[in-house]
């Protein structure tokens, strides 16, 4: 044991010093000097986007750090971000595959569209147009949309028998968006509302480990010597949960491919089907979804609802708007119109302004450089991993100019900026090729649950606790 750790040593001083002869060939961008070894992986803390903005505010938009061996470049800023993804977005727009994923580059360049390596390839480009022109074309959003609705209305009646009690706000608003998701993949419930249903906990226990594993430090993605080990079982761990989740809906596809659909509307799975994906495509392409489309939209549901709780003024002029442009529910017609809450001009902001101080991802998933390229005149090496730190961009007082760390729904009243892509300065959910390809989905189900709950229900903290005392601190995370 104490010959491999020496060896170990020395592989990996042997590997840092070729590293950093390497990069002294080259104009990196700057940043903070590395420990033999280990490199930054001391400064980073618990809060790593915190960390992140700190080195930016200290030596620029466009940074350098050493994790272990690998060199890792991070944009903080507008304009470094832009040239990443959309100057340069087609050779940095390879993704990082992190060693927690329990499967190899080349088995996730055939089934994956999130996680893929390679986003230009025919293979990639037949999933993304997949996804853009029938799962989330316009059209499709739109006849959804009474799925959502019921989702919501039969969530409203679950919360209407918990009057006068306290509720763990994300786990039913979870419960809502995985069973509208379910609802629209396979035309069915996998969760329901009772938190005694031994199903929902497994299910909701699964989604928030496989997120949590995700985010996790872990030592083989720093010093790649470590990745056949899997020293902390990370790997291992997440190949077991990802088999565990594919159970859920594996007997679906086995009966849809035997006997095909009962009637009804078509779902995601029957247009998996009719594009000829095989079952390991199906069950990739379905946790993507599950996994990208429950948790985040969650989590922006429950830090607009804090944020609202903290700001009774916000919560007032919500509830006004609310109250005057909805029309009061009818029988036969939904609790809220989907339709009319995106007409919504101040619950519109809401959302942006969560989104722009609780961004989903405070780093974006990471990219890589298949090659050595140029970036805002930094040399940015081969097999650079790329961040973009996204919640520093939203709250840098160069672009925010308004108190950028208070929530003020108000300062997109007017305003032009959008997710959708095009406006540096605000990228919840990315842009260029990576962007997330659920954005249209994410931004009807958030502020239908949002306006479903401020409109049903009047809120407050457990306890009798002051909402202005309310810990807002953030734990680093996907969410």
């Amino acid at each position: 044991m104490v010959l491999y750790l020496l060896l170990l040593a020395l592989v990996i001083a042997v590997s840092r010093f070729l590293s950093t002869s390497s990069a002294s060939k080259h104009r990196l961008p700057p940043g903070p000097k590395p420990w033999p070894i280990i490199g930054n992986i001391p400064h980073l803390g618990k809060q790593v986007h915190v960390s992140l903005q700190r080195f930016s505010q200290l030596y620029g938009p466009l940074i350098s750090l050493r994790l272990g061996s690998q060199l890792v470049v991070v944009a903080s800023s507008p304009a470094a971000a832009a040239e990443i993804l959309r100057t340069h977005d087609r050779l940095l727009s390879a993704r990082y595959v992190a060693t927690v994923v329990p499967y190899d580059t080349v088995e996730l360049d055939r089934k994956a569209i999130v996680w893929a390596s390679n986003c230009n390839n025919d293979r990639w480009k037949a999933f993304r147009a997949m996804f853009r022109n029938q799962i989330f074309s316009a059209r499709a959003i739109e006849s959804q949309a009474a799925v959502r609705e019921r989702k919501v209305a039969r969530m409203v009646e679950f919360l209407q028998g918990k009057s006068g009690e306290p509720v763990k706000i994300a786990e039913v608003v979870f419960a809502a968006i995985f069973d509208s998701l379910s609802n629209l993949m396979f035309s069915r419930d996998c969760i329901g509302f009772e938190s005694s249903s031994e199903t929902a906990n497994r299910l909701k226990s699964l989604i928030w480990r496989m997120m949590e594993l995700g985010t996790k430090t872990n030592f083989a993605d720093y010093f790649p010597v470590l990745k056949k080990l899997d020293p902390q079982g990370l790997r291992r761990e997440m190949f077991r949960l990802c088999n565990e989740l594919y159970f859920v809906w594996q007997p679906e596809v086995k009966e849809r491919r035997e006997r095909g659909r009962p009637g009804g509307a078509e779902d995601f799975l029957d247009i998996f089907l009719e594009n000829g994906l095989d079952d390991d495509q199906i069950d990739w392409l379905s946790l993507e979804l599950f996994s990208a489309g429950t948790d985040t939209s969650m989590a922006t549901i429950e830090w607009a609802m804090a944020e609202l709780i903290r700001n009774k003024g916000a919560m007032d002029k919500l509830r006004d708007e609310l109250k005057t442009k909805l029309s009061p529910p009818l029988d036969g017609k939904p609790l809220i119109d989907e339709s009319a809450v995106a007409q919504l001009p101040y619950l519109s902001a809401i959302v942006k302004e969560t989104l722009r101080l609780h961004p989903p991802a405070p780093l974006l998933l990471p990219h890589r450089s298949p090659e050595t390229c140029e970036v805002m005149n930094y040399t940015v090496p081969e097999g650079t991993h790329i961040v973009i730190n996204v919640w520093a961009i939203s709250r840098d007082p160069n672009v925010w100019e308004d108190d950028p760390m208070s929530f003020k729904p108000e300062r997109f009243i007017g305003s032009s900026v959008d997710f959708r892509g095009q406006d540096f300065e605000f990228l919840p959910f990315s842009a260029g090729r990576r962007m997330c390809p659920g954005v249209s989905l994410a931004t009807r189900q958030i502020p239908l649950v949002l306006a479903a709950l401020v409109r049903s229900f009047d809120w407050s903290l457990s306890d009798g606790e002051d909402p202005t005392e309310l810990d807002m601190s953030e734990k680093f995370g996907t969410t």
